[in-house]
């Protein structure tokens, strides 16, 4: 099974770029209920009522306007003010509310997702590495509902993928009894790299939460290859039995630059393949942004008009 695809035509790329152009400098709250192409709207509100089987679905032929080198003497373009950025404004309310985190790039909304001399390894944006398959923020208690990855550049070697896996397409592949351990709320997850990068204490990991949660027929997944451990062998077990289960059902989208990719962060896991970068100004470049459908209203009033979460500390009480 194939995900959705859209293709924008001439017409709908042309107005959106122009309203992105213009959301960017007013912010995610000046968008309006007709801010995308009705086409567009109606699809991107289809997938978030309901994502389907592969929890995914890509907009191909999006406007990305003029861009500067990916990085200038090792240093990485921020592109403020960019119609991209309001590109991602407009789907991520379309969805639901746009947000960032206290914690996580100092609150910005928008990320740049490059590689970075020097971090090649790193388990983040900024590595080359291969990214084994998670859900974003899964040691947070508010998670994005919703991913959003808009493509600026694509590698040299057109071969960097986003790889992309359903739970509810894995799920069939596990014996039941490995799905009833990942059902068991005893697993823990640590903070990823980009919530401590400048942090000199490790938090205690979050949990104990299950794996799996949700109806048997659409099950949901808190999930990070790289940062959920169980405690126990079963567990343990039910983790590796799960990984493998998702690179069985992976899709690779090797994603072209105008395309934005939406992930259903609580049913596709998703990761990347490795690749070389060059740091010649033509690296490859992504731009991630995040929208959730709800906030409780103690943390609304935390925010106090802002699109920023507060850090984990100031909320943890609330749950």
């Amino acid at each position: 099974m194939t995900a959705p695809l859209l293709e924008l035509t001439d017409r709908e790329r042309s107005a959106l770029w122009d309203r992105a152009e213009q959301i960017v400098h007013r912010g995610p709250e000046a968008v309006g209920a007709d801010a995308l192409p009705e086409r567009v709207r109606q699809a991107v509100l289809r997938f978030g009522e309901d994502s389907g089987r592969t929890g995914f679905m890509l907009l191909r032929g999006l406007e990305i306007g003029r861009l500067p080198p990916t990085h200038s003497g090792g240093e990485p373009a921020t592109l403020p003010g960019h119609g991209t950025a309001g590109l991602g404004m407009i789907i991520a309310e379309t969805l639901g509310t746009m947000i960032g985190y206290a914690d996580e790039k100092n609150g910005e909304l928008v990320h740049n997702v490059q590689p970075l001399p020097g971090e090649e390894t790193r388990i983040e944006g900024s590595g080359s590495v291969a990214f084994d398959f998670h859900i974003e923020n899964v040691h947070h208690a508010l998670r994005p509902d919703f991913i959003g990855l808009i493509c600026l550049r694509q590698d040299h070697d057109k071969v960097a993928a986003t790889r992309i896996a359903s739970i509810r397409e894995a799920v069939e592949l596990l014996k039941p009894e490995t799905l009833d351990a990942l059902r068991q709320c005893r697993f823990y997850s640590n903070y990823p790299g980009s919530f401590t990068r400048d942090s000199t204490v490790e938090p205690a990991p979050a949990g104990p939460h299950p794996v799996v949660f949700g109806a048997a027929d659409k099950p949901f997944m808190r999930f990070n290859s790289h940062n959920t451990v169980s405690l126990g062998k079963a567990g343990r077990v039910a983790l590796r039995a799960l990984a493998e289960a998702l690179e069985e059902v992976c899709h690779e989208v090797i994603m072209q630059p105008g395309d934005c990719a939406l992930l259903d962060n609580h049913v596709a896991a998703h990761g990347r393949s490795a690749f070389t970068p060059r740091y010649d100004g033509q690296d490859r470049w992504l731009r991630r942004f995040y929208s959730i459908g709800s906030l409780p209203r103690p943390v609304l009033q935390m925010m106090d008009g802002s699109r920023v979460i507060p850090p984990i500390p100031a909320i943890d009480g609330i749950w």
